[in-house]
């Protein structure tokens, strides 16, 4: 038996924004077809941290991994990464490992590619500057995806630091087909006058008053996952006339910008991406999609990077028997 391992930089090379939103417009699209097995993840905590096991099979298409996360507070300390993933694909023909692979950077792309698939959908067409809140490897991944499914033009930017959002700026720029990135200290300056509003912090308390946001705005919220945090105030979660999750039983749970304001959701991504609910159906709506992750994405991703490794010779592959 042999194993192939994936490094980061093995997911990135095999994992492309574009091939990615494909991924997840399949991985949702089961996902609300009932077509997977995908139990509730499961927390395991020490005493020092939680390590969370999501694992998820997808029949039509054999795809079956299971992610592994750890968040443990005091790992800066000791020079570790607060948070720490990996995935591990199997063959659900004979439940053997196929490959073992960096979790952290296809975390990032799958769910930044998820964002893309919302706007996709639920922004307007002519959608052209985003309003982006964070400046970290999920804010990046985000906005890889908005522009990978709309030409954006410009980015007004606002971060904890200024530091981290001038170095986002300056990535962006050498970015193919940049868009104009303005850093903002105000957070209204970042949603006034935005088509596409992205949140991606982990901010416990909303980021900007929903009063100001214009008609025709679509939001995404994926930075927070626990039912007491929101990065969004009640007045947008009222303002928004399409309220579309990833998946209604995780968010009932776990979403802090639904529950607190006792939210009712619209729809699931899948079901859209089905044809079994409507998208966007007007340009002066307000949509709203929040995202706290869920395995499909991460088999249905890992199922892709291994099979473009097998295809670009990637990886390592070790030998388990020997």
């Amino acid at each position: 038996m042999h194993i192939r391992i994936l490094s980061a930089a093995d997911v990135r090379t095999a994992l492309p924004m574009s091939k990615a939103i494909d991924a997840m417009r399949h991985a949702y699209g089961q996902l609300s077809a009932g077509k997977v097995t995908a139990p509730p993840r499961q927390h395991i905590s020490t005493d020092k941290g939680v390590t969370l096991l999501m694992p998820a099979h997808l029949p039509e298409r054999s795809e079956f991994g299971i992610k592994v996360v750890s968040v443990y507070d005091d790992n800066p300390n000791l020079n570790l990464p607060r948070i720490a993933a990996t995935v591990l694909v199997l063959d659900p023909a004979t439940g053997l490992p196929k490959a073992f692979m960096d979790g952290s950077s296809l975390t990032a792309i799958r769910t930044g590619a998820g964002g893309g698939v919302a706007a996709d959908v639920l922004a307007r067409q002519d959608a052209k500057t985003v309003g982006l809140f964070g400046a970290g490897v999920q804010a990046r991944a985000q906005l890889q995806a908005v522009m990978a499914v709309r030409d954006i033009a410009r980015v007004n930017l606002i971060s904890r630091t200024k530091a981290s959002a001038q170095q986002l700026a300056t990535e962006i720029s050498a970015w193919t087909d940049a868009p104009e990135t303005n850093l903002v200290s105000d957070p209204q300056q970042v949603v006034e006058d935005a088509d596409i509003v992205v949140c991606a912090t982990t901010s416990a308390t909303p980021l900007f008053e929903g009063a100001t946001l214009r008609p025709g705005t679509h939001i995404t919220a994926v930075g927070t996952f626990v039912p007491e945090k929101r990065e969004v105030d009640t007045t947008t979660i009222r303002k928004a006339s399409r309220i579309v999750v990833d998946s209604r039983e995780a968010c009932l749970e776990e979403a802090g910008d639904l529950i607190i304001p006792n939210a009712e959701i619209d729809a699931e991504i899948g079901e859209i991406v089905n044809g079994d609910k409507e998208g966007r159906q007007s340009d002066d709506e307000i949509t709203f999609f929040k995202s706290v992750g869920v395995a499909v994405q991460d088999a249905v991703a890992g199922s892709v990077v291994l099979a473009e490794a097998e295809a670009k010779g990637l990886g390592t592959i070790v030998e388990m028997t020997l």
